[in-house]
This record gives C-alpha cells, structure tokens and sequence, in this order.
C-alpha cells in the first residue's frame, strides 16, 4: 500500500470558477492532527491552536482546477476521514474553534458562510490497507456532480458515475412530483432562492431544518412489520444473513412487542430512527451480534422490502416498491447513471454476490484515482476517462 497518492482532479464543468478543497486527519506526520493540502495541492497545512472560536484559517486553501476540461493532480498521504470538496462559483469559508477544530461547511445552518455556495465533496480515507472512497448523499444532493474512477495496479477499473450535469434539476423534480402524490413535504427538500435554480437538495434526514416534518410517516409501515412478523400468526420468521461470524439469524416479534433477532432484542423504530439509522433500536453497543444485525435490519426498514421479504438484505428489485418509503433515496438511485450513491448510512448493505448501491471505489493497491466534478462527461460503465 502506498504511503501516499497522487489523485487527478477533473473538472467537468462549464466554468473556470471551480477549487478544490482537501480535508482529513493525519495518519504520518503529526499523526492523529486535522491537516488540510496547501493551495499548491502537494504542501500540508496543520492548523494551529487558535484564540478563540470560529477564527479563521492562516491559509487559502483553495487548490484551483483551472478552465473547464482541465486536470490538476495533487498529492495526498495517508489520511482518514478525508474529504476532496469542491466549490464552483465562489470560494469555500473553514474556520477554527480552540482544539483545533475544523469547522467545515454546513447545509444546516442558514448563517454559515457557505449556505449559498455551490459546493459538493467526495469521501475518501487512505491507509496501510487500502484507498477507499465513495461519494455521498446522505446529507444532501448537490448541484455540482461527482464522479470517481480508480485504476489497480493490475489494469482493472472501478467506476462510480454519479449525475449528470442537471442532476439536481432531475432530482428536484421527483421530488416535487412526488409530494404532489403523496401531499408529504418532499418538495421543501428542495433549496432554492427565487428566481435561481435549485442549489441542493436535502436528505429528509434533516427536514426539520427546512420545515419537511417526516414524524410519524413510517409508521404505518412498522406496525405492518410487527403484525407480520409476531409469534402469535404463526406465519412467517425474518432471516437475517448477518454476513459475519454470526451467519444468518431468525427473528419474531415477541409478546414483550420486541422484534428478537439472534437473541438481540428491538423495540419498534420510530421515522426518525429509520432515516437517521443511529437512534433507537439502532443504536450500536458492545455486541457484536448486534452490531452486525443494525445495519441489515435498518437497511431493510428504510428501503421498505423487510414486511415483504422475510430474507434480509434482499435484491435491490425489491427496494422502494411500497408506501411509505424514502422517496429522497429512491430518486437519487434513478438519477444516477448508473444507479450507485449512498442515499443513507447504510446504504452498501447488499445480499451476497449483490449489486452494489453505494457509490465506492477500493482498493489495496490503487494506481490512478480520478475525482471529477460538474457531470459534463459522465458516463456508466468501467473504463478510464
């Protein structure tokens, strides 16, 4: 495994307004240290222990990509929880709190500095074992693209295409079509000023930021789980193929109202718990059973296939097929080319020998690794741009 990689940032876009951004811990130098790539998109940049909170950076860590077509290769060691941002149309604002702390952009907070750029980032971390990275949905759909490519050191190609350049503009409009369905707030997900496109689209995760209340929209959905799954029917046991030591699990739902897994008991999830995938009965904890159980049993939930597949995970023909459902990730799996991108925490969760949905490329010996940005190009398929 290389100690350090050089990554080839494309931009795909039709403007000369583009800069990249690279955020992450150390893994070498400093090890365990926030540290950013320097504007010239080779130096390090740790950041100091500042004075007081949201101080800004003593560097413009802007790495511009240059006119549209153009290629800028920068150099990353091993890092963990690293992030290439992107920003067209206006630069990026990170600041400081005492620690030091990274304050990174925020989708959320209607007074951070970057509520009204444009900006998107892919996810990647680079260690001992392997380069792995994805791009993500899980907070929200930007309106610039990402797509990654990785070449191994033995010639095979793994491609993650993303959306095209009007992605979003497809993605906004499933949405609205389907709270004009429905009557559910799917279309306040949808960030946008008058008179201007749409600038993102959010994860119903975080619809109360925007006034899109989910509460109480699945359910209806559980109480159908629990009815069907109860010891009292008689009818039907949930298999859950935990793809680890425990192998597969049998599951009922029990007079204490408990869905009992492998011994692991579940009370009834609540939306939130559902969207979110971290709360409630989803919460992770010392067992590994458990554990291993979560992301399954919360897969199957959200993708709405666990009432009429008692095998879990289950085929993706089988994902978003009743109401309610997660519409959001639903959307976004159509609008990408070729239908991969994590719509939600858990959204590798695949039966074996599976089709992949969540948008990674890895590798134990990466050779080439091309992020670009804007979708002017993007393409399905495996093969080097």
């Amino acid at each position: 495994m290389p100690q350090s990689l050089d990554v080839q940032l494309h931009n795909d876009s039709n403007s000369s307004q583009v800069y990249a951004y690279v955020t992450g811990i150390s893994l070498q130098e400093r090890n365990g240290q926030r540290v950013l790539l320097k504007a010239n998109g080779q130096d390090l940049y740790f950041p100091e222990n500042p004075p007081a909170i949201m101080s800004p950076l003593a560097e413009d860590c802007a790495i511009p990509l240059g006119p549209p077509g153009s290629t800028k290769t920068i150099h990353i060691p091993q890092m963990a929880g690293g992030r290439i941002w992107f920003s067209r149309e206006g630069k990026l604002t990170f600041m400081l709190n005492p620690g030091p702390a990274l304050v990174e952009p925020s989708v959320l907070n209607p007074t951070d500095p970057n509520a009204d750029v444009d900006f998107a980032f892919a996810e990647f971390t680079l260690n001992n074992d392997q380069l792995f990275a994805n791009i993500s949905y899980v907070d929200f759909v930007p309106r610039l693209p990402v797509a990654l490519t990785l070449q191994t050191a033995d010639g095979a190609v793994q491609h993650v295409s993303g959306m095209p350049a009007d992605g979003l503009d497809k993605v906004c409009e499933g949405l609205r079509a389907q709270a004009a369905k429905d009557h559910r707030p799917w279309d306040k997900l949808v960030v946008q000023k008058p008179g201007q496109p749409p600038l993102r689209a959010l994860n119903p995760t975080h619809g109360n930021a925007v006034g899109a209340s989910f509460d109480g929209y699945y359910e209806p959905f559980i109480e159908e789980v629990w009815s069907k799954y109860h010891e009292k029917k008689g009818r039907a046991l949930l298999k859950v193929n935990t793809q680890a030591g425990p192998g597969i699990v049998s599951g009922v739902v029990t007079a204490k109202d408990e869905l009992v897994i492998g011994g692991e008991p579940f009370r009834k999830p609540t939306t939130a718990d559902i969207l979110g995938c971290n709360s409630g009965p989803f919460t992770t904890g010392p067992s590994a059973t458990r554990n291993a159980i979560i992301p399954r049993l919360a897969a199957g939930f959200l993708r709405t296939a666990i009432a009429d597949i008692e095998h879990q995970p289950s085929d993706p023909s089988t994902f978003y097929r009743k109401d309610p459902t997660n519409h959001y990730a639903r959307i976004v799996h159509e609008v990408n080319l070729d239908g991969k991108g994590y719509a939600f925490a858990y959204d590798d969760v695949q039966p074996d020998g599976g089709k992949d949905q969540s948008g990674k490329v890895n590798a134990g010996d990466p050779k080439v690794w091309i992020v670009s940005v804007g979708g002017n190009k993007a393409y399905a398929g495996d093969r080097l741009p």
